[in-house]
């Protein structure tokens, strides 16, 4: 499942306002960010689309996708995985307290160097649970 998507705009401003108002009557709401940076916007179900401003540097790029999957062992299996494959690392695995207080998650760069995510964001003795994420 995609948990979140960032793509790169070259005015932060002007797509936030846009977004905003495009949203607006499907019930997507501004959710979380930082002025000048980037801008998230709650889409349904614990998804998160968000815009960042053209030429930060990483982890972001020009675009991210990040992929709920259901324990930190798919996760750990996802990033060796992908190491494997020829992904490049961009963020090892492990706990990212700052995005979340039970956010799990690794990051690896695609052949054309889009920056993958592969999370979690529950509590270990919970199955399903919180879904509050930032990628």
């Amino acid at each position: 499942m995609i948990d979140h998507m960032t793509i790169e705009v070259a005015d932060l401003e002007k797509s936030k306002l846009f977004y905003e108002s495009a949203f607006a009557p499907v019930g997507y709401r501004l959710s979380f960010g930082k002025d000048g940076v980037f801008w998230a916007f709650d889409v349904g179900s614990g998804c998160l689309f968000e815009i960042q401003r053209t030429g930060e540097t990483p982890p972001f790029t020009h675009l991210h996708v990040a992929f709920r999957v259901g324990s930190k062992a798919e996760v750990d299996a996802f990033y060796q995985s992908a190491l494997a494959a020829g992904a490049q690392d961009n963020g090892a695995r492990g706990p990212r307290p700052d995005y979340a207080e039970n956010y799990y998650a690794c990051f690896v760069l695609d052949p054309d160097g889009y920056n993958i995510e592969a999370m979690i964001n529950e509590p270990a003795a919970s199955s399903k649970g919180a879904n509050t994420s930032r990628g």
